[in-house]
């Protein structure tokens, strides 16, 4: 980005314990040799112009679109493509399969130290070159950290804000307050999955990030938290956990029921 824009000013950046998951690799076709370039390297021209797959794919799509026009074209204005009417009563269905997802991808979970170091040196960029970084954790569903408990990954998650505001100062939105600990139904306000949230919840994370609007911000969404807050933030996340666990049983059963079933299936190979 600051090859491409060196007037950058600003950069706001969402991070996830999952990042930072040794296990997860970079998708395969992600190249580290695109980066720093004003320009799209030579395979990616190759690949795009001359290559057989490519070709006969947008053959098949012209001559699809001649035929009949497309009636689902889910796409906006801006290219990007919402998602698909989310209250289309398999609300719940979403929330299983993300909650598998998890306990598929991150059971083991172990600290990278590469992507401690690669998160180290955007911080060290921005500083460098005077960008005012913001950086905050999403607020997932009550049922994401409920999984993290599930898989004995609690106390892991904690240190990671505590390594994380060792190198920055960040806005914690996750643990459960009055946006995360939505009950799941088929028409939910705030959720699309146990991991994606509403546009609306995404504008008042960037309403708490610049102190705009804040009367519309529910108070116990959001703390920015620092060296000197952080234990104090997590003893009371702590609390409030044990406090949703009793009001949502459903949700508690929901989560262990998905972990046990797949322990279960693993047991079975």
């Amino acid at each position: 980005a600051i090859a491409n824009q060196p007037d950058l000013q600003q950069i706001i950046l969402g991070v996830d314990f999952f990042m930072f998951n040794a296990s997860l690799d970079n998708q395969p076709s992600f190249e580290e040799n695109r980066l720093g370039k004003k320009h799209i390297i030579t395979k990616d021209i190759i690949n795009t112009l001359f290559s057989l797959d490519t070709f006969n794919i947008s053959r098949e799509t012209i001559t699809a679109s001649l035929k009949t026009a497309n009636k689902n074209n889910n796409y906006g204005e801006n290219g990007f493509m919402p998602n698909r009417n989310a209250n289309n009563g398999a609300t719940k269905w979403r929330f299983e399969q993300s909650i598998q997802l998890y306990f598929e991808l991150h059971s083991d979970y172990q600290f990278s130290q590469q992507y401690w170091s690669d998160f180290i040196k955007i911080v060290e960029l921005c500083r460098q070159n005077n960008i005012d970084f913001k950086v905050f954790i999403s607020p997932a569903h009550a049922t994401q950290w409920e999984s993290i408990e599930v898989t004995g990954k609690w106390d892991i998650f904690e240190q990671w804000k505590r390594k994380l505001v060792e190198i920055t100062p960040v806005w914690d939105f996750s643990g459960f307050n009055s946006v995360t600990t939505e009950t799941i139904k088929p028409k939910m306000n705030n959720y699309v999955d146990n991991s994606h949230y509403s546009p609306k919840i995404g504008n008042l994370i960037i309403d708490r990030l610049f102190d705009y609007n804040s009367k519309a911000i529910p108070e116990d969404f959001g703390t920015l938290l620092t060296r000197d807050n952080v234990e104090q933030h997590l003893a009371k996340i702590r609390r409030d956990r044990t406090l949703w666990s009793e009001n949502h049983p459903e949700e508690v059963k929901l989560v262990r029921d998905i972990k046990t079933k797949l322990d279960s299936q693993k047991s079975n190979k």
